[in-house]
């Protein structure tokens, strides 16, 4: 095949925005597409050309199939990469390509179809003696039959799309009632999202692992892998933190699970990148899940370990290259964690936030001082929007170290310099991972997140060391705000006003008397207990984030002047501190607690969507756990229950209808 000149990318975002930045290191054209919604987009920006595609909705836009064909005919292009979701499955799409003689930087068509599917995938990996998870491959076609089976498999079952991908189209059932439910659910999403409502359902492996292969491979052969990520940190069956390599897998492992992986992809003739799933299980016995036929998100990790570019390499490929090297060659050398950025709110169990970015600041990419490396793979910008129509994700940040406690501090201190508002996104959330003693162990399954945040997300409450080192901080803003005020032009010298050293400090809780001293290269705080911080930092009024100094320690942290208080994020704590006069602190102890109005009688919408079913009416009674009505956001559907028994006063709103966060819904009696 002749040389790549020109790549159209049939995605958005990040993933569009990523390929560009290999091609563009190659020295190939590159042409976006872009829906309504797209039109002011980064990747749109970046591109050498874009072409329009139709409306917002994907079904309009990114998946037809037509529209991608014509702006491939309207820009000449003479390749396509189609990076993940959207039509990177689609065996159709690269048979069209493949008859209009453009290049698909993906696998061939019949590895698409033989491995794309998930039922026909099972089918192929247990002719080849490749172990898998027990289950139902066949088509289901009605509740009651998804009923059947999950009793005959046993529950707990996951309930999947055949098509499925992003944690979209799955359920897991513990009784006939979620199976019966999960299965509606699952297979209004699938036909959504992928224009497939194929279901199928498997035994759920409790307490899992998911370990999952990098292989790629050539036309002319030549396939192997590239180590594995381990996945285990998810939230509704959706990766929110990935790391390459896995902190439970061995030498030994590594090497089965890498080579039954290669002997997979060379049975359906399989070249390009692609990935293989396992579940593991505590005694390192692996399961087949599926093969990705794509670029996997998560594919920076393997990169930052490997050296190796996969889009460059899947162009390579594309081109009919031979690889330039062999799995000898192949060496994993440190750790590397990446953490999805989310505009979802976790304070309000993660549900999808759309907005505009008023504020985005990524962290410095590139090689830090201390030796690790930052990289943030994103499709935003400040002043952008995050539109309902699509996925939520904002970014991707990657760090790498030496080690694996390195990236995972290398994590933390990224987040803590990462500037995100405007929308409710999982920056407190993330941090709050990186910081926890089990995750830090490696001791993981995919149910860390349920095992350890069972009642969802509300942040992280300070202990007394990192109480006192936010209130050094912001004793310390306090006298940069103090001496700011005194510095006014006009006034005679000898009658300004000097600075208190005393002040009251409350905050999360924790209030304490302090007493401030400055030195020459920033202060102490001198605590009612007797102890002291040093504190120090560069900041000025109006900086939203700086570095202290604290105690030996530095940290990054947000900071927003909201009236008199001082609101500070670090760590996945966001408290509102203030700094008083010991009179005005006393006096501020004698003030009422104002109380949040009651909204017990009311059901608010959860998140801005659209409302599909409404399934009660004034008059009726409800029963805990009955389903009132369902609402969809980027792609998902939330079905909202009855938290209790009660009567319905009044529905507020109906079927079609678009909301607004805790717009109301219904009233009870």
């Amino acid at each position: 095949m002749a040389a790549i000149n020109k790549i159209l990318i049939a995605n958005r975002g990040e993933i569009a925005c990523r390929v560009i930045r290999t091609a563009r290191k190659m020295g190939i054209a590159t042409v976006a597409v872009y829906s309504d919604a797209d039109a002011e987009a980064l990747h749109v920006r970046q591109a050498d050309e874009a072409v329009h595609i139709g409306p917002a909705p994907s079904s309009q836009s990114y998946i037809v199939i037509d529209r991608i064909l014509d702006a491939i005919r309207k820009t000449g292009a003479d390749a396509v990469h189609p990076g993940y979701g959207f039509l990177s499955e689609n065996p159709a799409f690269a048979e069209a390509l493949e008859k209009a003689g453009i290049a698909f930087i993906g696998p061939p068509v019949g590895a698409i179809q033989a491995m794309g599917d998930k039922i026909t995938s099972k089918k192929i990996a247990a002719e080849a003696g490749v172990s898998t998870v027990p289950g139902h491959m066949g088509l289901i076609e009605d509740a009651e039959e998804a009923v059947r089976i999950s009793a005959s498999i046993g529950y707990p079952v996951m309930i999947k799309a055949s098509a499925g991908g992003g944690g979209k189209g799955m359920r897991i059932a513990w009784n006939d009632a979620e199976a019966r439910e999960g299965f509606q659910s699952s297979r209004n999403e699938a036909k959504n999202s992928f224009g497939d409502d194929r279901i199928f359902i498997e035994k759920f492996v409790d307490q899992p692992r998911h370990i999952e292969i990098q292989v790629l491979g050539d036309q002319h052969g030549n396939t192997l892998y590239l180590g594995e990520r381990e996945c285990s940190i998810q939230r509704r069956n959706q990766k929110v933190i990935e790391e390459a390599p896995s902190p439970f897998l061995d030498a030994a492992t590594r090497k089965a699970m890498g080579e039954q992986a290669v002997a997979l992809a060379k049975a359906v003739g399989y070249f390009s990148a692609g990935t293989v799933e396992f579940i593991v299980d505590g005694s390192r016995n692996f399961y087949f899940l599926e093969m990705n036929t794509r670029l996997q998100v998560e594919h920076p990790v393997t990169e930052l370990v490997t050296g190796i570019d996969l889009v460059e390499q899947m162009i390579r490929v594309a081109a009919g290259e031979t690889l330039s090297f062999g799995q000898d060659d192949v060496k994993l050398t440190g750790w590397a964690v990446e953490s999805r950025l989310y505009a979802e709110d976790p304070y309000r169990n993660f549900l999808p936030s759309i907005g505009r970015l008023t504020r985005y600041r990524p962290p410095a990419e590139g090689g830090q001082d201390d030796g690790t490396v930052v990289r943030n793979d994103t499709g935003v910008f400040e002043g952008g929007e995050i539109s309902m129509y699509y996925d939520p994700m904002i970014a991707k940040l990657c760090t790498w170290a030496p080690d694996r406690v390195g990236a995972i501090d290398a994590m933390g201190k990224a987040l803590d310099d990462f500037e995100v508002d405007g929308i409710g996104h999982n920056l407190p959330f993330l941090s709050a991972v990186m910081d926890h003693d089990r995750f830090r162990s490696g001791n993981i399954t995919t149910a860390f997140i349920a095992e350890e945040f069972p009642d969802g997300f509300s942040g992280v409450h300070p202990d007394s060391a990192a109480a006192k080192k936010l209130a050094a901080i912001a004793v310390l803003i306090n006298q940069a705000l103090q001496e700011r005020a005194v510095q006014i032009s006009g006034t005679i010298g000898n009658h300004r006003r000097i600075p208190a050293r005393d002040w009251v400090v409350t905050l999360a809780g924790f209030e304490e008397a302090v007493t401030l001293e400055t030195l020459p290269d920033g202060a102490s705080v001198r605590f009612s207990d007797g102890t002291r911080l040093s504190v120090a930092s560069a900041w000025l009024p109006g900086r939203q984030h700086a570095r202290f100094h604290v105690g030996g320690e530095i940290v990054g942290v947000k900071i927003n002047l909201i009236g008199s208080a001082i609101r500070l994020r670090w760590r996945g704590m966001d408290v509102t501190a203030r700094v008083r006069s010991p009179r005005t602190a006393e006096l501020a102890r004698l003030m009422p607690v104002k109380l949040p109005p009651d909204t017990s009688k009311m059901l608010l919408c959860p998140m801005p969507g659209v409302i599909t079913s409404v399934s009660v009416k004034a008059g009726d009674a409800v029963e805990a756990g009955q389903t009132l009505a369902t609402v969809e956001a980027m792609k998902m559907e939330n079905v909202l229950k009855a938290e209790r028994k009660g009567v319905v006063k009044r529905v507020a709103a109906s079927q079609g209808q678009s909301l607004a966060v805790d717009e109301l819904i219904m009233e009870f009696e």
